[in-house]
């Protein structure tokens, strides 16, 4: 038999140092200083902006606003005088009307060109007691039903506060088509001795109130009734003036 030879001892781990020209260094992130997230940016950028001093603002806009302020001022001060005015002289505008007319001749031809001869005396009253009115455009027609039967145009005049003045005006129609239907109503009205025709006035007022002046159209309205011709006169009237 062999002798039995012991087990050699067993080895203990130790922990022995790490030498220094072994130790391992890891690698770093190294960040870029010079590179920034953005949000670091952004308020970077929003504090230097905040940071810059404001800039000096032209001295053109300043005079252009200041102007704009005058003229807005000046635009409400006379906007509240127009209005007191009104207020105090409480202004109406013309009337027209016709206090007279004559129906001289009616005459259908063929059997649907109407002749006729038509007056009547037109009266312009200025109803102001403080402010004096000029018709610078005068134009009167006259209807039978809804067919422009005759026109004619006025002279302009002026009136002053309260005055009355009397145009005296002749519509002469000469062949004017009528439709069948029109012609046949007015030979019965003819007929019946009562005619109706309707007067329509259009007029351009200018208006002075001490140094200001302003315009405006203004329509005269009447419808008349007439006796048959050769000796028709007025028997009656419906008128009114609107703006």
């Amino acid at each position: 038999m062999l002798p039995l030879t012991p087990p050699p001892p067993k080895m203990q781990k130790q922990n022995k140092p790490t030498p220094l020209n072994q130790i391992v260094v890891s690698k770093l992130v190294v960040v870029d200083q010079q590179t920034h997230p953005p949000e670091l940016t952004s308020t970077k950028s929003r504090t230097a902006t905040l940071l810059r001093p404001p800039r000096r603002t032209n001295p053109i806009i300043w005079c252009a606003a200041v102007l704009c302020l005058i003229f807005s001022l000046l635009l409400i001060l006379a906007g509240i005088a127009t209005l007191i005015l009104f207020l105090v002289i409480k202004p109406r505008h013309p009337l027209f009307d016709t206090v007279g007319a004559n129906l001289n001749s009616i005459y259908v031809d063929s059997p649907e060109y109407l002749n006729g001869d038509f007056a009547f005396l037109a009266n312009f009253s200025n109803p102001n007691r403080k402010i004096d009115v000029r018709f610078e455009y005068l134009d009167i027609e006259l209807y039978f039903f809804d067919r422009l039967i005759a026109t004619q145009a006025l002279q302009p005049f002026s009136q002053r506060r309260g005055e009355t003045r009397l145009e005296s005006v002749r519509m002469v129609s000469s062949e004017v088509y009528l439709p069948p239907n029109l012609a046949m109503e007015l030979q019965k009205q003819v007929q019946n001795n009562r005619v109706v025709y309707n007067v329509r006035g259009t007029f351009r007022i200018k208006v002075s109130m001490g140094l200001s002046h302003f315009s405006y159209w203004l329509h005269g309205r009447c419808q008349v009734e007439m006796t048959g011709p050769p000796t028709g006169i007025l028997v009656s009237k419906n008128c009114r003036t609107k703006m």
